[in-house]
């Protein structure tokens, strides 16, 4: 049982962990988009890298590493986003999948557990006299199947929390994707707007 509530402990932590970074690294992309267009139409690159500054999440660094590089050809632009997404797209899937190794590790020491109290039992049986055998068997089962319970448990615990980070993890990609997309088409489209000397003031 202590080694199932290890498990559980650590499935618990890593969870909110990820829980806590995940909230933080979210945006809003539409607002984003909306605020990073109407920069880059006013040709202000200046005032979209100090916004991208001051929104501190994922999506913003990746932006703000290609519009640092605006004033040269679209690959460098592109390329500056990639190397910038490659930095964060690992932090945003980091240490998820651990939940469920610690979910198939508490279930599966719940059923060891729960075997060896079943030859536990089995074995005080044995030795028993036959007026008490049925009592202690049907005792050393009970606490067997506890291990297995817990174990159980944990390791739904485990995998719901999985499942809700995985979703939020897959949302922040999808919209990194998105965003980077767009910002590189308004930049590749207004190149004639784009005021170097913001450029420089922002950097």
């Amino acid at each position: 049982m202590y080694v199932i509530l290890f498990w559980l402990v650590l499935a618990i932590g890593f969870a909110i962990e990820r829980g806590v970074y995940l909230y933080k690294a979210s945006i809003n992309k539409d607002v984003f988009l909306a605020t990073m267009q109407k920069c880059i139409l006013a040709g202000d690159i200046g005032r979209a890298i100090k916004l991208c500054s001051a929104a501190n999440a994922p999506l913003a660094r990746i932006v703000k590493a290609g519009l640092m590089k605006v004033n040269r050809p679209d690959s460098e632009v592109q390329a500056a986003m990639d190397e910038a997404a490659l930095r964060e797209l690992p932090k945003i899937e980091a240490r998820t999948p651990f939940l469920g190794l610690f979910a198939n590790l508490a279930m599966l020491s719940g059923l060891f557990g729960t075997v060896l109290g079943l030859i536990g039992a089995f074995a005080a049986v044995a030795g028993a006299d036959q007026a008490s055998k049925a009592t202690m068997l049907a005792k050393g089962i009970s606490e067997a199947m506890n291990c297995t319970a817990f174990g159980l448990m944990s390791a739904i615990i485990a995998l719901m929390a999985m499942a809700v980070l995985n979703g939020k993890t897959q949302g922040l990609l999808d919209d990194i994707n998105a965003a980077t997309v767009q910002v590189m088409n308004l930049v590749v489209n207004n190149r004639s707007k784009v005021n170097l000397q913001g450029l420089n003031q922002g950097a």
